[in-house]
């Protein structure tokens, strides 16, 4: 798949948000502040927020005017917030990822990362920061070696 596949798609702004939230058990086990993570995008004209739980993927489109800052406001209630991101363009491959559906997988995904050894939001967290590079004040486009 190329990216003219979908020419009618706008561009989109992706932020992560990380979370000390556990639905799970086993989840207090990882990092405080860094137990899960999700995404909010914009496209120009709405947010969507997409969560990977335990149980079910959640799409939802927060009731919220198109000039609202999402990510300022999960940063003003103690949430951890990178971004914006821009994914990379679709790319063809051989094989698909091998790796379990969990909430970092599917961050790596929408950004149109692979990255086979990042397991847990605090990893994602730390590669999202080093390799996140600004180009302008408002975008964060991710790097090639990345």
């Amino acid at each position: 798949m190329s990216a003219k596949a979908h020419p009618e798609m706008p561009e989109q702004a992706v932020w992560v948000v990380f979370t000390g939230r556990a639905d799970l058990v086993w989840l207090r086990l990882l990092r405080s502040g860094f137990r899960h993570c999700f995404l909010a995008m914009h496209d120009g004209e709405r947010w969507t927020t997409l969560d990977p739980l335990a149980s079910r993927l959640v799409v939802g489109h927060p009731p919220v005017e198109a000039d609202f800052d999402l990510p300022g406001f999960y940063r003003g209630v103690g949430l951890r917030v990178l971004g914006p991101f821009v994914p990379r363009a679709p790319e063809a491959r051989w094989l698909p990822p091998l790796a379990p559906l969990s909430c970092v997988t599917v961050v790596l995904r929408v950004l149109g990362l692979r990255r086979a050894l990042l397991l847990t939001p605090w990893q994602l967290y730390r590669f999202l920061r080093r390799h996140g590079k600004e180009q302008n004040p408002r975008k964060i486009t991710l790097t090639s070696g990345a």
